[in-house]
């Protein structure tokens, strides 16, 4: 089989399990943009090669699989950043609802204490 028709099925299996994460609901829409159009970029490029090569040789570079190369470095890290920064996001978000619970939890246990213990606010 042909380097270039595994790569072709690669790109359709990609687009399959994509699709299918998203009826499920297991892959939010704004992370699957991305990947659909990483698996509709690599069905034609899979497809006829020659478009990688000529695609190549107008942005300078001497061969396309230097191009895939390079393109496939830049697009995990691109990813790893994204998801760092996601991240980030998260366990900063994570902690304000930590403090959040603990707060109120403190006022609950105010509240739920003999009117005669309290120390803020409270009759003595």
């Amino acid at each position: 089989m042909q380097l270039s028709v595994i790569t072709s099925l690669t790109g359709l299996a990609l687009l399959a399990c994509i699709l299918e994460l998203l009826r499920r609901h297991q892959l939010r829409e704004k992370y699957a943009a991305l990947w659909l159009a990483v698996g509709s970029a690599v069905v034609p490029l899979g497809l006829f090669p020659q478009m990688l090569d000529s695609l190549a040789r107008g942005l300078g570079i001497m061969s396309g699989a230097s191009l895939v190369l390079f393109a496939g470095i830049v697009l995990l890290l691109l990813v790893c950043l994204h998801l760092s920064w996601e991240s980030s996001r998260l366990e900063e978000e994570t902690r304000t609802l930590a403090e959040e619970i603990a707060l109120i939890r403190t006022a609950l246990d105010e509240q739920n204490r003999p009117s005669g213990r309290r120390t803020e606010g409270g009759p003595v």
